[in-house]
């Protein structure tokens, strides 16, 4: 897998302060997406056991109060980000104890294949549809297009 860019503190993409990833890898391809820079699986930079132990070690720094990781892209539910964003999550339930996740995928909950649905049985909070730019609304929190949804699974 490979990741676009990583933010350890964002306001942004969540609530709270987070940790933010953004991966590379969507096939969706929606009209007006804003990251369209993220498509393309081979761009950007290589997701590495250090890349991920870094994000654990953000999350338990005790310098500053995270509240979670946020998964976006791209894709994160894109097939081949599928094995490392298992490990991420796995391993950030596993090491940071009271941290919530939250995902963005194209891909609804509905129609979601066993190892996407394995993904999302351990994240807090997935906003799930495309991106649909004649649905778009500013004013919405936490997503771009009044189709998708946010959903509290945990």
């Amino acid at each position: 897998m490979n990741y676009h860019q990583y933010y350890q503190t964002d306001v942004i993409n969540g609530p709270g302060t987070r940790a933010t990833l953004f991966v590379s890898g969507c096939e969706h391809q929606c009209r007006g997406c804003y990251n369209q820079s993220t498509w393309n699986p081979c761009s950007g930079h290589e997701f590495d056991e250090q890349m991920q132990q870094r994000i654990i070690d953000d999350l338990n720094d005790k310098r500053i109060k995270r509240r979670g990781l946020s998964l976006s892209g791209g894709d994160p539910l894109f097939p081949a980000n599928l094995e490392a964003i298992l490990s991420l999550v796995k391993q950030v339930k596993e090491q940071c104890p009271g941290k919530d996740i939250w995902l963005w995928t194209g891909y609804t909950l509905g129609n979601l294949s066993a190892a996407q649905q394995e993904i999302v049985d351990l994240v807090n909070v997935v906003v799930d549809g495309k991106f649909e730019q004649s649905l778009a609304d500013p004013s919405l929190v936490f997503r771009g297009s009044s189709n998708q949804e946010i959903h509290y699974l945990r």
